[in-house]
């Protein structure tokens, strides 16, 4: 919007007190300083260069709605730096709970793991072996929770590749995978990811169970279950979002408890307990599905007959 140019009086009224000297002045006098004022406005407005008001000739008071300084400034965020209030498959979130530092010591930090535990031990251990000092774990804002964490992390992050590579192979085979069996393959290839560690697995479970994590801990739970649904192609938008993730984070949770204390070969005792437990889930779910159905009708049915008495239903 272009600037409006100020009354002449306005200007005049707060003229500098070496031009308002107490002799009357001339007519031409008068226009000579409008005409200086005026100019010095327009020349500003030309150059999109925004002039202080404390540094015009003439102070003007007025309303005016100045440019950038520059044609290059925008007034308006740009998109980058637009914070999403909503998700979006097609625009993920591309954040990580870790600074590219924090990420650097933990991965060094895993490789101790086996060893030394989830402990502060095998983070100091991981600081030095990325050339930082022991006490740069500190920068960890959750201690030995973060070593924890960063494994829940990037495990369920590989999913993606891992489910890509396991359905193009069942379909090169002619394989069929229904649903049920895509969720049991992901849940699986999930607990695999636990196989190097598991011997200490209930150390991290402990730690999980601090109140303090405990938030933290369901949160990424809520969001392997989201993952592995989102992965084997769930569209649902009814009710049955918030079932099928919950029931699957409670077996997930239960199967991951069942594999630290599983000695058999290949943890095949743990991979019969899943698909006992995600049975018994299909067949509960279908219960309720049924039950529901049967309501849905009596009631219906029930409406229809006190409609058809007469009453304003």
């Amino acid at each position: 919007m272009p600037a409006r140019i100020p009354s002449c009086r306005a200007a005049l009224r707060a003229a500098p007190q070496s031009l308002q000297s107490s002799r009357p002045a001339s007519s031409a006098a008068l226009t000579a300083r409008r005409t200086l004022a005026i100019s010095t406005l327009l020349s500003s407005r030309n150059s999109n260069k925004i002039t202080p008001v404390s540094q015009h000739r003439y102070p003007l008071r007025t309303t005016t709605t100045f440019r950038p300084q520059s044609s290059s400034t925008n007034l308006l965020p740009s998109v980058a730096s637009t914070c999403r209030s909503y998700h979006s498959y097609d625009h993920p979130n591309s954040e990580s709970p870790f600074s590219p530092t924090e990420r650097t010591i933990l991965t060094a930090a895993y490789t101790h793991v086996p060893k030394h535990g989830f402990s502060q031990a095998a983070l100091s251990l991981g600081a030095r072996d990325a050339g930082f000092l022991d006490i740069s774990t500190n920068l960890l804002p959750h201690g030995v929770f973060s070593l924890v964490q960063w494994h829940m992390v990037s495990q369920r992050e590989a999913l993606a590749g891992k489910a890509q590579k396991l359905f193009a192979e069942a379909g090169q085979t002619g394989q069929f995978m229904g649903l049920g069996k895509m969720v049991e393959a992901l849940t699986w290839e999930r607990l695999m990811g636990n196989k190097e560690v598991i011997g200490r697995w209930q150390e991290a479970l402990a730690i999980m169970a601090q109140p303090s994590y405990i938030p933290e801990s369901l949160k990424e739970l809520a969001k392997l279950s989201d993952e592995i649904w989102f992965l084997v192609g769930d569209k649902s938008v009814d009710p049955s979002w918030y079932t099928k993730r919950a029931s699957l984070s409670a077996v997930y949770a239960s199967a991951e408890l069942f594999m630290t204390t599983d000695k058999s070969e290949g943890f095949a005792e743990t991979r019969k307990f899943l698909r006992r437990r995600l049975q018994e889930v299909n067949e509960v779910g279908s219960s309720f599905r049924a039950v529901g159905q049967w309501v849905g009708f009596t009631a219906s049915a029930g409406l229809n007959v006190l409609r058809s008495k007469g009453l304003p239903i």
